[in-house]
């Protein structure tokens, strides 16, 4: 099954590129190659650009608070485990005071340097990494694997109390509700949302052996699910068949 997600509001929107950018330099950042860490610094650079927002950081520890606040609430309630919710109060106390106690911008430390930000100023032009332009960058390519790879840890260290206060919110997010099988009648599907919750994050699963791509669109109201088939004159058009998917309204 293939996973579509598609986010209600800007904060989410926010958080699903963040943990798309996370995802992406945790598979850099262990490899070998000179390449593969450039591209793990090209994605620090990135999530710093996204994290250059000013109320990112307020909106993350609001949230964690928020969750904190909620699940405190659960307390002494039979039908919950005691074990589970302090562990899940826990990890949210300590995201909580980790992301808090950094100083200014998620990679804030890393600005200090200016032999990262010389990479950074020109890591957005075509080709502008190049050895004629970077020497000192182009010899730190050819230092040892292992040497590489423990820069660029520790630069990505930095980021990571950003990194795991995003990946605990998304799933908490997730983990709220259950998925539902609905049918597209004719390759479209739509629904009214109910009143009283404010939905933030829609999940579709489909099965990859359709060969359909849904086109996803919604606000607080409806949520609409247009499939498009990728045709042989590299477009996509819409499908008129009937096609079942899950589908999970996250609040």
């Amino acid at each position: 099954m293939i996973l579509y997600e598609y986010p209600f509001n800007e904060r989410i929107r926010t958080y699903l590129r963040l943990e798309h950018l996370f995802r992406r330099l945790g598979e850099l950042v262990p490899a070998d190659s000179p390449l593969s860490h450039h591209y793990a610094l090209v994605t620090i650079f990135e999530i710093m650009d996204v994290t250059a927002r000013a109320d990112l950081k307020s909106d993350i520890l609001r949230d964690l608070e928020k969750h904190k606040t909620i699940f405190a609430s659960y307390r002494g309630n039979p039908a919950i485990s005691e074990k589970m919710l302090e562990q899940v109060i826990g990890q949210l106390e300590r995201n909580f005071n980790t992301l808090n106690a950094i100083h200014g911008k998620a990679g804030q430390t890393l600005t200090e340097s200016e032999w990262l930000m010389s990479i950074r100023s020109r890591a957005n032009i075509p080709g502008g990494t190049c050895e004629f332009d970077l020497p000192a960058y182009y010899a730190w390519q050819h230092r040892p694997a292992a040497a590489r790879r423990a820069d660029v840890e520790k630069w990505a260290g930095t980021l990571a109390p950003m990194a795991e206060a995003v990946y605990l919110l998304l799933k908490l997010l997730r983990d709220a509700d259950v998925p539902y099988k609905v049918i597209a009648t004719g390759g479209t599907y739509q629904q009214t949302l109910p009143q009283g919750r404010s939905f933030q994050l829609l999940r579709l699963r489909i099965d990859p052996a359709l060969g359909l791509i849904p086109e996803i669109s919604g606000n607080r109201l409806m949520v609409s699910v247009r499939l498009m088939r990728h045709e042989a004159d590299d477009r996509l058009h819409q499908s008129t068949d009937d096609a079942a998917f899950e589908l999970t309204l996250c609040a």
